[in-house]
């Protein structure tokens, strides 16, 4: 979670499963807003001599709808490059790293990056601009004999492209929050572990990844690099406001082995050919982890968001919110009702909406919000840029952001994007067991629904500038709970 592991496929190939897409208006630089997209789940900060890195085979890309037809109008590619300072030893370093540019760095990657604007399929970059090329990733925050200042090798990797915007590829700390030895047991929230079916002494939250790392590709843009006519998003009803995010990677078709007869150089690489195709993606979060059925999970992470329609029933009538009835039988008399209804009768048009369309506007309580894109159903991240960081029309302090996001009165929150703090698992657990299907239709929620949790919380802190996720553990004093 929120997609760490989900499928059969990705589990095997880490360095191209997309765990966590974020996109929010810069805090700091409201004119901005900032895309960040993370790979390789549970990343041991302790994992040498070969480290975690990102894979110089894939391609990884961000890419930006901003018409409304769940196509990608801006993709940005990332393509990096491993090379080796000293290849006769197998150390990552042969001593302190005291810049990006100290001898002692043994193993490094640089990166490029290239817009393309005509459909985002060109992966050879034909008629794509290139941003920058040979941009500097940090190393990995070994310890602190090896990164004694890791915090300042990290701002140092922070890079201005031509074009003005700013880029970050490199190791974080792992900022998604979550239980995932109890949810996994049988649907299990510790908080509300006494009600379920089956007891259990429920115990203190525990946020599973707590000591692990993820590497995160960052890019802050100006708004109007976004929008389609390159206007100043300020109005929230116009569709000009809300753009569509999703995050990709991609591997060549054709990969070819070399034996001993063939490799020459002894570099033990594969040869590729052919075009990139895609193997991972991520729009909301817990979609393909929560929503989608096992047997489809491969299948929708090579499927384009356009096509989308083809899972709606998962949407319309969720496993999880006919499994909590049962998990928690005192707990959710209500959903149990309404559940007891034909399915045809009951579809969750509120969680269509949230996860799959957008927010229309005039929904009660929700004054002038909106995040609508398109009635195409389609996986995107939704986000309208007209709201500003946290100065809604139900929160206006802007120095008290909600962990909640709109169901806490942020406007700017969560399902409106996803800042990197949100806590994306309680608000969809809350939606899924009803707290949001009032929205359309009349019903009573019950009062668990509007309280699940899983009670954890990210314990590494968060920085208030680019690149926003948390310095990473380091291998030496990082610790798991």
């Amino acid at each position: 979670m929120t997609s760490h592991r989900e499928a059969p496929g990705t589990s095997k190939d880490p360095v191209a499963d997309n765990t966590d897409l974020y996109a929010f208006v810069s805090p700091d630089k409201p004119e901005t807003v900032t895309i960040i997209s993370n790979f390789i789940p549970l990343e041991e900060p302790a994992g040498g001599p070969n480290f975690a890195n990102f894979g110089d085979d894939v391609l990884y890309e961000i890419k930006i709808d901003n018409d409304g037809d769940a196509v990608e109008d801006i993709t940005y590619q990332f393509r990096f490059k491993t090379t080796f300072t000293n290849p006769g030893v197998f150390l990552y370093n042969t001593g302190q790293i005291g810049s990006l540019t100290d001898p002692n760095w043994n193993i490094r990657q640089s990166y490029s990056v290239t817009k393309v604007t005509s459909g985002g399929d060109d992966e050879d970059d034909e008629n794509g601009t290139v941003l920058g090329k040979d941009l500097p990733s940090p190393p990995v925050n070994v310890g602190p004999r090896s990164t004694p200042s890791y915090a300042a090798l990290a701002s140092a990797a922070i890079n201005t492209l031509s074009d003005g915007s700013r880029a970050f590829a490199g190791q974080r700390g792992e900022g998604f929050y979550v239980d995932l030895g109890s949810i996994f047991d049988l649907g299990t929230l510790r908080p509300f572990a006494g009600a379920h079916v089956i007891p259990n002494p429920g115990g203190s939250p525990v946020n599973t990844l707590k000591g692990y790392n993820v590497h995160s590709i960052a890019i802050q843009v100006a708004k109007t690099s976004l929008t389609a006519d390159g206007k100043l998003p300020t109005d929230p009803a116009k569709p000009n406001s809300t753009i569509g995010i999703w995050s990709t990677a991609g591997r060549r078709r054709a990969v070819v082995h070399k034996d001993d007869d063939d490799d020459d150089d002894h570099s033990g690489r594969k040869v590729e050919a052919g075009p990139f195709t895609q193997v991972s993606r991520l729009g909301m979060p817990l979609i393909n982890e929560v929503i989608i059925p096992v047997g489809a999970k491969d299948f929708w992470n090579a499927s384009q968001p356009k096509r989308d329609s083809q899972f709606l029933k998962y949407y319309q009538d969720p496993t999880l919110q006919n499994l909590l009835p049962v998990l928690y039988p005192t707990a959710f008399p209500n959903l149990k009702a309404l559940l007891a209804q034909p399915a045809a009768s009951r579809p969750r048009v509120d969680l269509v909406a949230i996860l799959l369309t957008g927010i229309p506007p005039g929904l009660p309580g929700l004054g002038n919000f909106q995040n609508v894109t398109t009635s195409t159903p389609a996986d995107l991240l939704r986000l309208n840029m007209a709201f500003g960081p946290s100065t809604t029309d139900t929160n206006p302090d802007a120095g008290s952001p909600h962990r909640l996001g709109l169901l806490g009165g942020d406007f700017d929150g969560f399902p409106n994007g996803r800042r990197v703090f949100d806590n994306t698992v309680a608000v969809e657990l809350r939606a899924v067991a009803g707290a949001t299907y009032p929205l359309i239709a009349t019903f009573t929620p019950d009062a668990a629904a509007g309280a699940l949790t899983d009670g954890t919380n990210n314990d590494l802190p968060f920085l208030s500038t680019f690149p926003y996720l948390a310095t990473p553990y380091d291998g030496y004093t990082r610790k798991h709970d």
